[in-house]
C-alpha cells in the first residue's frame, strides 16, 4: 500500500509531455490530495505543483545522430537523476514521453524496487520493434494514448493500458472557424492556410525554409491566400522569421505565439510538422499536409537499414489505417511538392467525408485520458 503522503517523480522532455504531465498531476491530486510531485518539468507541470529538479528543455533533443553533441550533458543529467531518485525513492516513477531518456534509466530504478510507468509509448510498432523486450524489462506499466499500441504490447506480453488521448478530451467535437478567426482578429471571409513548422529548434531549422518557400510558391498561384502560423517559443519564432525573410514573404505570414489550436481552427488547410500537432489537426478536423524531415545521418540510417516498419508516420493515417491526408518525408519536403498538395487539400471535394473520418477518430480517443492514467497509476502504487 502506498504511503499516506505519496511521492511521485515525473520526467518530461518537451511541450507535449509538459501538457500531459500537468493534466496527470491534476488528476492524481484528486485521488491523492497529499501527494508530492517532483522531477524534470516544464512550466505547466511546475504550475500544477511539480518541484522542478531540472527544466524539461534540457532534454529536448531529436534524432538518432543529432543527440550526439548533447550526449555528455544528457548522461550527466541521467546520472544525477538516478542518484537523487535512489536517495529518496518515490512510490512511482512516471516517464511522461521523453522515451529515450526515461527508458534508459528505468531498468536501474525497477531493479531497486521502484515502480515504473511510461506514459506515452515509443513508436516501437513503427521501427525498432525489438525494443519491446527492453521496455518490458524497464517498466511495470505502459500507458498508451492510441488503441493499436496496446494491441502491440498485448501481443508481446507487456502490461499496457489504453487510456485515450488528453487532446481528444480537451478539444471540442466541433470548432467554429468564424469564432477562431474573430479570436485572432482575422477576416471572416477568404481562404486561410495555417503553418506549424514544429516545436523544437531542430524541426523548425529543417522545415522552416521549405515551408517559407511553399508560401512563396502558393502566393504565385493564388495571391489572395492568407497565411497564419503558430509558434511554440521565442526561439522557434526567430528561426521561422529568418526563413520567411530569406524567401521575401515575411510580411505575408501573420505569426501567433502559443495559439496553435486557434490557428488550426481558423484555417481552411494546414501545413505542419509530423508529431502531436497532426493529431491536434485531426481533432480540429481540418485538411492537412504533413512534413517530416530528420538530419541527413538519421535519414540515411532509417532508409538504408529499413528500420521504419509502419506504412505511415502521420497520426491521422496511422489511426485510420489508410492515407487520409498526404505526408511527405525528407527530399519530398519542398515547395513544388507541398504547394500543389496544399491546394488539393483546399479544394478537396470529399471534405465532408474527411471530417466524418476525423470525427470517428476523435470519438475513439475521447476516454478522459488523464483520469484513466491516474487511476492506473494509483492501482499500481497500491498493488
Amino acid at each position: 500500500m502506498a504511503q499516506s503522503s505519496p511521492f511521485i517523480v515525473l520526467v518530461a522532455g518537451e511541450t507535449s509531455g509538459d501538457n500531459l504531465g500537468a493534466q496527470l498531476i491534476e488528476a492524481l491530486r484528486q485521488r491523492l490530495p497529499n501527494a508530492r510531485f517532483a522531477g524534470i518539468a516544464g512550466p505547466r507541470m511546475i504550475a500544477a505543483g511539480c518541484e522542478a529538479w531540472e527544466r524539461m528543455e534540457s532534454l529536448s533533443v531529436m534524432g538518432l545522430f543529432e543527440i550526439l553533441p548533447h550526449l555528455p550533458r544528457l548522461l550527466k543529467i541521467r546520472r544525477q537523476l538516478i542518484e537523487r531518485v535512489l536517495a529518496e525513492p518515490p512510490d512511482v516513477y512516471v516517464g511522461v514521453d521523453a522515451k529515450e531518456f526515461n527508458l534508459r534509466l528505468m531498468p536501474v530504478l525497477k531493479e531497486r524496487g521502484i515502480r515504473t510507468v511510461q506514459y506515452v509509448s515509443p513508436q516501437i510498432w513503427a521501427w525498432r520493434q525489438g525494443r519491446v523486450k527492453t521496455i518490458g524489462r524497464a517498466v511495470d506499466l505502459v500507458l498508451c494514448l492510441l488503441p493499436f499500441e496496446k494491441q502491440f504490447y498485448d501481443a508481446h506480453q507487456v502490461k499496457a493500458r489504453f487510456v485515450g488521448h488528453p487532446l481528444a478530451d480537451s478539444i471540442p467535437m466541433q470548432l467554429d472557424q468564424a469564432t477562431a478567426r474573430s479570436a485572432l482578429a482575422l477576416p471572416i471571409e477568404g481562404s486561410c492556410l495555417a503553418l506549424l513548422p514544429g516545436s523544437r529548434h531542430g524541426e523548425v531549422s529543417r522545415l522552416g525554409p521549405p515551408f517559407a518557400a511553399t508560401v512563396r510558391w502558393l502566393l504565385a498561384q493564388r495571391p489572395e491566400l492568407r497565411f497564419i502560423a503558430a509558434m511554440a517559443s521565442a526561439g522557434t519564432r526567430q528561426l521561422f522569421e529568418s526563413a520567411l525573410d530569406a524567401e521575401g514573404v515575411r510580411g505575408k505570414v501573420q505569426l501567433f505565439d502559443g495559439r496553435a489550436q486557434e490557428v488550426m481552427a481558423a484555417s481552411d488547410a494546414i501545413l505542419l510538422a509530423s508529431g502531436t500537432a497532426t493529431l491536434e489537426a485531426t481533432l480540429v478536423k481540418r485538411p492537412m499536409v504533413v512534413a517530416y524531415r530528420l538530419g541527413s545521418l538519421t535519414t540515411f540510417l532509417l532508409q538504408r537499414l529499413k528500420l521504419f516498419k509502419a506504412p505511415f508516420f502521420s497520426q491521422p493515417n496511422l489511426l485510420a489505417g489508410r492515407a487520409l491526408v498526404p505526408e511527405y518525408f525528407d527530399d519530398e519536403v519542398r515547395a513544388d511538392v507541398l504547394g500543389p498538395a496544399l491546394l488539393a487539400q483546399l479544394d478537396r471535394a470529399d471534405r465532408a467525408e474527411l471530417v466524418q473520418n476525423f470525427t470517428a477518430i476523435h470519438t475513439t480517443l475521447r476516454r478522459d485520458a488523464s483520469v484513466q492514467a491516474a487511476e492506473a497509476i494509483v492501482e499500481l502504487m497500491n498493488a
